[in-house]
């Protein structure tokens, strides 16, 4: 039975949702039928400053499940006494909502979503499309085993497959649209082959410099899709492309100087997605703390860097990757600082690269040359 302190919190959130524009009036009515903690399960985790941390009491669990934040349904991959490191969650409800309103889905769409986890999202889209338009796929078997449990509690059965979400669902395409509720670090070209011309695919990636940002893809008659970036976003990162184990750094190497420019003025994602396409391979990290943010980057030769406000610099390795931070910083700062909304990517057979204001403006490596 659920709490009634977890009911009244479900319509507040919904209330919340609806306010900030979130839920036209489609979605409005699939939500209320379909609330959230009926896909949550009562062993959950928050994510805390150094590893996830249990929720133990049920006044917690329904306070979590009815806020606006991302609930750990499963850590170290369901694998015990490990780091408690998150691996599924019931993602944070406004961005669910973002997502499926930028999927513009339409009466009869088929869909295929990347990463079942709860069943939350399948059973939005069934309740919205009906279940046979919907298709999920999901890789860990017991996340896969518990959103059967969910949807069967609901009598909701869209089409549900226990697979590498990297693959798609080729059997079943092509689809009207694509959703990934797990983080890409490259879009796979399955994807776009999957989807009809002039479908649309959303997803949140993870790329070198920066940790998350969402974008919407519209598939091309030529068999590329591109499409804008949409803003920030942080989701679990899809299993088979998880950051590789790093190169040690060498500390014998470390060299420091005046850092010559604010670490502040690295944070906004306008910049990391520039940063992030004229210096690949290079990753940046960041934390803040009573007004002071500290950076650290690292390449994937061993080269690194860190900083705080007000503090020195320190490079290590074979590179000075805080100096090639500051001459992509300053080309940015010289084409007018654009924001987020202003790039966007293409997927083509060959791979994925950045653009800004139109695909043809490709965001090229730094060792290639000045921005073109």
């Amino acid at each position: 039975m659920i709490p009634p302190r977890a009911q009244e919190g479900h319509a507040a959130l919904i209330r919340s949702l609806d306010e900030r524009g979130l839920l036209p009036p489609p979605w409005r009515q699939v939500w209320e039928k379909l609330p959230r903690h009926r896909f949550v399960p009562r062993e959950i985790w928050r994510q805390g400053p150094e590893r996830c941390e249990p929720v133990e009491t049920d006044d917690d669990w329904c306070d979590l499940v009815s806020s606006d934040e991302p609930v750990v349904i499963q850590v170290d991959d369901g694998k015990e006494d490990g780091p408690g490191v998150a691996t599924s969650s019931n993602s944070m409800p406004s961005m669910v909502a973002k997502m499926l309103g930028l999927l513009q889905v339409e009466h009869d769409d088929r869909v295929l979503e990347i990463g079942t986890a709860s069943g939350h999202v399948a059973a939005l889209l069934a309740e919205r499309l009906g279940d046979r338009n919907v298709h999920s796929v999901e890789i860990d078997p017991l996340m896969a085993a518990m959103a059967a449990e969910h949807l069967r509690a609901i009598g909701c059965v869209p089409n549900l497959r226990l697979g590498d979400g990297e693959e798609g669902w080729p059997d079943k395409a092509p689809f009207d649209r694509l959703i990934s509720t797990c983080s890409l670090r490259r879009v796979p070209y399955a994807f776009v082959e999957q989807v009809r011309p002039g479908g649309t695919i959303v997803a949140p990636l993870y790329r070198d410099f920066w940790s998350g940002a969402l974008v919407q893809l519209t598939v091309q008659a030529d068999g590329r899709a591109w499409g804008h970036f949409q803003g920030g976003a942080s989701y679990m990162p899809m299993r088979s492309q998880r950051a590789a184990a790093t190169v040690e750094v060498d500390s014998s190497t470390a060299r420091s100087r005046s850092a010559g420019l604010d670490p502040e003025e690295l944070l906004s994602l306008g910049f990391a997605l520039y940063a992030g396409a004229r210096l690949p391979g290079v990753w940046m990290q960041h934390t803040r703390t009573d007004g002071t943010v500290h950076v650290w980057a690292r390449g994937e030769d061993g080269s690194a860097t860190s900083t705080a406000t007000g503090e020195d610099v320190w490079q290590y390795g074979p590179r000075d990757l805080w100096t090639e931070i500051e001459v992509v910083h300053r080309e940015y700062v010289a084409i007018g600082r654009p924001d987020a909304g202003s790039f966007g990517l293409t997927v083509t057979p060959g791979g994925q690269h950045t653009w800004m204001h139109r695909p043809e403006a490709v965001v090229s490596p730094l060792r290639d040359g000045i921005y073109r």
